[in-house]
């Protein structure tokens, strides 16, 4: 707020993580938007996935924008559809193998993926993920069932276990030909599609749509974080695209006086399509 009130920028973007507009959070999302407006922002909140604008990855984030113009903030509209289901007129999202395929090499080089660092060191582990396919896990009892061998199976009760399953899918392979869940800071999360070990930084980065020239400083763990932290290049450019064309647009758009309230920005948050209303010109 100090920043956005000494530099008075245009326009303002920020990013968080879906939870900010839960109902535990209402008085910190209103308090923001409260104090952006006080400063003459009219300010959107919006939540936004990453699959939908170009990265491999579906990834939910609440995306808040801010202009000093009176009007109402440009979303990016979808670029992708979610599935063969979805009745848009759009090509599927990219996949974990896109990544793969385009963003791991640069000039024949390929940056922090050193295998060393993905290896999984616990032996039961390793045996266990070796029979897992492509975009399984380990979650309920019929999973284990029909990917373990009993050797290998899990030393629980199910029926006595919360819910029956485990809170989050153990041994999650990636899908070669879907899109990934969300990549976060530690490696362990997900498992290679065809390999038995863990994601080098550099896969995860693909995923997360870093172009292969980009370098990651530090050790394996901090590139995680690091990977893990950011914003989907290809998510951020397609934010950035629509703030510009915002821009050109500003003059010939409604002017919007209403102050949204937290119910009214919630209700609306989730909602994928955006359209702008420009006036005649």
């Amino acid at each position: 707020m100090r920043i956005v009130e000494n530099f008075k920028p245009n326009f303002i973007i920020l990013e968080n993580v879906t939870g900010l507009l839960a109902r535990r959070n209402e008085s910190t999302l209103t308090l923001i938007i409260d104090s952006f407006n006080q400063l003459g922002y009219t300010v959107d909140v919006k939540v936004l996935s990453a699959h939908h604008y170009g990265v491999p990855q579906a990834r939910r984030r609440t995306i808040l924008l801010g202009n000093r113009f009176g009007v109402n903030n440009i979303y990016p509209e979808k670029r992708f559809k979610d599935s063969e289901k979805d009745p848009d007129i759009l090509p599927l999202p990219h996949t974990v193998e896109w990544a793969f395929n385009n963003l791991l090499e640069f000039e024949g080089k390929t940056f922090n993926h050193d295998l060393k660092t993905a290896q999984i060191k616990n032996e039961l582990e390793r045996k266990r993920i070796h029979y897992i396919p492509q975009g399984k896990g380990i979650r309920y009892q019929k999973d284990q069932l029909a990917y373990l061998p009993p050797a290998l199976w899990y030393d629980v009760d199910w029926k006595n276990i919360r819910e029956e399953r485990f809170r989050e899918t153990k041994l999650k392979r990636l899908d070669s030909n879907y899109h990934s869940g969300t990549i976060n800071t530690n490696k362990t999360t997900y498992y290679h599609p065809t390999e038995d070990r863990y994601l080098t930084p550099r896969e995860a980065a693909a995923i997360q749509s870093f172009p292969p020239n980009y370098i990651f400083y530090g050790t394996s763990s901090q590139q995680w974080r690091q990977i893990g932290n950011a914003v989907p290049p290809l998510l951020a450019a397609s934010v950035g695209e629509a703030i510009l064309k915002l821009d050109k647009l500003k003059d010939n758009l409604e002017k919007t006086y209403a102050t949204p309230d937290f119910q009214a920005v919630r209700s609306q948050a989730f909602n994928y399509r955006f359209k702008e209303k420009i006036i005649a010109q």
